[in-house]
């Protein structure tokens, strides 16, 4: 079959990640898996900690990928059913953990493309109960971000608490918060939404979408928040969204790694400005079965619509360096089989 597999460690720079094409056995199902036939693939930040050491895979090579939709191939010794050979079905962070409600958090979890190989690639195998069934209401490519930027920035949302007419923050305006403010217009109404993005076409993107506002990443909203989710790969956006949050508000970081580049932004933290009057912090990790089960249904009733750019599985290494050097607009997702 055919994949991009990652065998080094090393920045992505503004011509390509360093993936490498590569043609690979077709993987069989072991017991109580499925082997999925991959129609796409998203690219999500993840894969750059990923690529650049901070949340290195155990070992290389390893394919990348997970937020990966496609067709049941075949069973695995010992399957219970659920699934069925051709069921439409997704993968996301979560390739497989012990279970328990609080699987994101327990040693025994494993992450899809880091882990173990992921959808970077034209098949993949996975335990039948961490593969979900796909709405009828979205086509492939969409379906792909909802996966891992649409769960985790669902589970983030759930993580800040809101009730309708409080007001929500959103900083960063990339694959998961375009998906973050379609879900939160649904089920807050009454919430004002303010977007924090560096960038003027992530600004316009944002108020297309439905944000009440948007403004500079430095820039106060118009009234303090009592919630802020994070989105970004950096450290500034922390400190100017502790400073819009109201007295006893939430900052939710949505983010597996931060980078370094602008570390020195933490100096300017002051307890009595950022932290103090119950502020609180709270940091997403990973997803459960249970976030992705609720999350589908739930994204199929909004409906969602994410925005989705398309490369072919070939150009991942351009994908890749798209996404961290150049203004985003919505998901970035692989073809992986023709159409």
């Amino acid at each position: 079959m055919r994949a991009m597999v990652l065998t080094r460690i090393a920045p992505v720079g503004p011509d390509g990640a360093g993936l490498e094409a590569a043609e690979l056995p077709r993987p069989e199902p072991g017991p109580g898996e499925i082997r999925i036939r991959i129609s796409v693939c998203g690219v999500c930040h993840t894969e750059l900690d990923e690529i650049e050491g901070r949340t290195a895979p155990p070992a290389l090579p390893v394919v990348p990928g997970h937020e990966v939709v496609g067709h049941v191939d075949a069973l695995g010794p010992g399957c219970s059913g659920r699934h069925r050979e051709g069921d439409r079905v997704g993968v996301g962070w979560i390739h497989h953990s012990d279970g328990g409600p609080r699987e994101n958090l327990s040693p025994a979890f494993r992450a899809t493309g880091r882990d173990a190989n992921g959808g970077y690639a034209e098949y993949m195998t996975v335990p039948e109960r961490y593969a979900y069934p796909i709405p009828a209401a979205f086509r492939d490519a969409e379906a792909a971000p909802l996966l891992c930027a649409g769960a985790v920035g669902w589970r983030a949302l759930q993580l800040t608490g809101l009730r309708n007419g409080q007001g929500l923050g959103l900083t960063g305006f990339g694959g998961s918060a375009h998906l973050v403010l379609q879900v939160a217009r649904h089920l807050f109404p009454d919430s004002p939404v303010h977007v924090f993005a560096r960038d003027e076409a992530a600004r316009r993107f944002a108020l297309e979408a439905g944000a009440t506002s948007a403004g500079a990443t430095e820039a106060p909203p118009p009234a303090p928040l009592d919630a802020v989710i994070d989105t970004t790969p950096a450290w500034t956006p922390v400190v100017h969204a502790l400073a819009a949050l109201r007295p006893g508000g939430r900052l939710v970081i949505n983010a597996i790694r931060k980078e370094d580049a602008d570390k020195q932004a933490l100096l300017q933290l002051s307890y009595h400005d950022h932290l103090w009057l119950e502020r609180e912090v709270k940091s997403v990790a990973n997803v459960t079965a249970a976030d992705l089960e609720g999350f589908l249904p739930l994204a199929a009733e909004v409906p969602l619509r994410p925005v989705v750019q398309i490369y072919p599985l070939a150009a991942a290494n351009a994908a890749l360096a798209d996404l961290k050097h150049r203004p985003v607009r919505g998901a970035k997702v692989l073809q992986i089989a023709a159409v």
